[in-house]
């Protein structure tokens, strides 16, 4: 985890409300890939702006990725790959590269939480809500929303800040997450990220 790697040495920055940005340094270079890189620099502009909103209302970033080459490769290399000019998902990747100010976490699965640290980033900070984006939205985001409904975390996902290779299938997990787990699935655009924060904070007013 970068940033705070040793948390007992150096405790991170307590907040109630995270920012998830989930598989964002991707890549996009698989099979069925055609439908989401249309949107891919879309996605990368919507999800900037959204983390520039959260950053000025004090909001951290945690950047969960997937760990290319089963756990040889640290955070440099996996970066450089997805800026490389061929790379498809580079429009994206290249409006979303980590600020020194954000956590980065390795995950080898599509939970954000299976084999990693970020529960124990979680309670560290005292998280009570997270706004939740990246991809994909029918993988990784469904099972990462579902993972924090069980911890009783409130979750909102941002529908113009995820994509799916299927725009069925998306749709389709944006519906059941609303259903299942109460998330919230408006555009970003409606979201007051300092309101949600206050309400994190117990205080909605």
């Amino acid at each position: 985890m970068r940033k705070n790697e040793d948390l007992h040495g150096n405790a991170p920055d307590s907040c109630p409300l995270v920012l998830l940005l989930v598989d964002v340094l991707n890549d996009v270079d698989f099979p069925g890939n055609s439908q989401l890189l249309k949107s891919v620099r879309s996605l990368g502009k919507n999800i900037s702006a959204l983390k520039r909103r959260c950053k000025d209302a004090g909001i951290p970033a945690i950047y969960v990725n997937v760990n290319r080459d089963k756990w040889r490769s640290d955070f440099s290399v996996v970066l450089s790959h997805c800026l490389r000019p061929d790379s498809p998902g580079c429009p994206m990747v290249s409006q979303l590269i980590p600020e020194a100010s954000d956590y980065i976490v390795f995950k080898p699965k599509h939970s954000a939480f299976c084999a990693t640290p970020l529960d124990t980033l979680f309670s560290y900070m005292k998280v009570k809500a997270v706004i939740l984006a990246g991809l994909i939205t029918n993988a990784c985001i469904l099972t990462t929303a579902s993972e924090l409904y069980v911890r009783d975390l409130d979750v909102y996902v941002r529908s113009d800040c995820v994509a799916a290779p299927i725009k069925r299938a998306h749709r389709h997990a944006l519906e059941l997450m609303k259903i299942s787990f109460g998330v919230e699935t408006t555009s970003s655009t409606k979201l007051d990220v300092r309101k949600v924060l206050k309400a994190a904070r117990g205080n909605p007013n």
